[in-house]
């Protein structure tokens, strides 16, 4: 059958997509891009803040519809959603055919082929998640980059976090099976692995076996010198010196350290769950810059958390503007009745907690704005990705992520996708590097 995939949410869930894809391929079926055509549709879900749920759920009725004017008979709905909200979602969605939670996804062809019309939700328990194996090929997004799950699930218990209950506990692959996944996918011409987990710099810790996070980005920097190694989704306290020492050191390894710490307030950290203090942090970013001093950083952060007070944002503000992250994000604390935080006293309001979003946003424009206009004048290594219009490629270069960050464009003739290329920069925006091929 011809089926179509949606993937909504964060670069684990499109690795769990394609995984699904692949299992597809080998059963058989064929993947397609255009949804009107597609007898099957498989939505993967997020629902980590309200609203990403809202948007699955958006996104879910509107291709029901296609069971109407087009081609579908078939609606499964895989991930975070169903796994969170279980027999109500299904109840409240009669649309949909199939749920998988997130420990079934090893059963999506079974769903696609309605091979047990009587059991609609499939909701195992997420520790039985099965990791992807290097025998299960993989349909990418992406020609050229690809995100390399290195774990899966989480050992913490930050009060705003619905993740442990979605993805069960933190559960590392067997090394050797991450270094044959990566071997393959440069093989097949991937340049740029990004590494993702709930949190990479706890890999391993599972294990009892002796390694960890420095470890696996040695072995995966020496399968091909060429191809750009990024972590991202690290931990303020999993973060070792010898993780950061490998990444400052190796050159294929970009100096990007993406370390979400969601605030600084030492009152609001302890309501999260957070186990370390505003002193802390700095002590981190400091040490990193130390050691590491072409690094880039990047972080997010909550605003509105219930009990954060004027004074605890003023401590956040301040830690943005001294630190002056290369790239930062920030999220308004999303509320629900399922979460620990729920119960908090002192809720934000929705209105307060968009005011301070804005400030913190505003803050880091003009901070992300004067770190790009020191490029000007520099030549960098850029990925070039695709061809945006005649003559302008967009690529990115070692400190910008994919999908999160901003991009490089470079003016020039004959590049190919794919390939890495000297850009000297030209100009330079908030977010985004204009450049040109930098000629000897």
């Amino acid at each position: 059958m011809k089926v179509h995939f949606v993937s909504l949410g964060c670069a684990r869930n499109q690795v769990d997509s394609e995984t699904m894809s692949g299992s597809l391929l080998a059963a058989g079926h064929t993947i397609t891009p255009e949804a009107g055509q597609a007898e099957v549709i498989v939505v993967n879900t997020c629902s980590f803040i309200e609203s990403a749920a809202d948007e699955s759920i958006d996104t879910i009725l509107a291709l029901a519809q296609l069971k109407e004017t087009g081609a579908c008979r078939r609606i499964v709905v895989a991930g975070c959603l169903p796994e969170r909200f279980q027999k109500d979602i299904a109840a409240s969605l009669p649309e949909v055919d199939q749920f998988l939670g997130t420990g079934a996804f090893d059963q999506i062809v079974m769903a696609v082929e309605a091979a047990r019309p009587d059991e609609k939700c499939l909701f195992p328990d997420p520790d039985t998640i099965v990791l992807s194996r290097t025998d299960n090929k993989r349909v990418l997004s992406q020609p050229h980059m690809a995100y390399l799950k290195i774990a899966e699930g989480c050992d913490r218990h930050c009060t705003y976090c619905i993740i442990p209950r979605l993805r069960g506990r933190q559960k590392s692959r067997p090394m050797e099976q991450i270094v044959e996944e990566a071997r393959s996918l440069i093989d097949a011409n991937v340049k740029e692995l990004v590494l993702v987990a709930q949190e990479t710099t706890a890999y391993g810790s599972d294990l009892g076996l002796g390694y960890g996070l420095a470890d696996l980005l040695t072995n995966l920097a020496n399968i091909s010198p060429a191809a750009w190694l990024r972590v991202l989704y690290g931990h303020p306290e999993s973060i070792d010196s010898e993780t950061i020492q490998v990444m400052g050191s190796t050159p294929n390894i970009c100096a990007y350290f993406d370390i979400p710490v969601q605030h600084s307030s030492d009152p609001v950290l302890k309501r999260m769950g957070r186990d370390y203090t505003g002193k802390d942090l700095y002590r981190l970013f400091h040490d990193i810059r130390n050691k590491v001093p072409d690094a880039s950083l990047r972080t997010t952060l909550i605003v509105g958390f219930p009990g954060e007070t004027e004074a605890d944002f003023k401590t956040l503000l301040s830690f943005v503007e001294d630190i002056r992250f290369e790239h930062l994000g920030v999220f308004t604390y999303s509320d629900s009745d399922d979460l620990p935080s729920h119960g908090l006293k002192g809720h934000v309001s929705a209105k307060k907690a968009q005011a301070r979003f804005d400030t913190v946003m505003s803050r880091q424009l003009a901070i992300s704005e004067t770190i790009n206009q020191q490029y000007i004048g520099a030549t960098l290594p850029v990925l070039i990705e695709e061809a945006s219009e005649e003559k302008l490629y967009t690529g990115r270069t070692v400190f910008q992520a994919p999908e999160v960050d901003g991009l490089t464009f470079v003016r020039a003739e004959n590049l190919q996708p794919g390939s890495f290329a000297r850009v000297r920069i030209i100009d330079a925006y908030e977010y985004d590097l204009v450049g040109d091929i930098s000629t000897p």
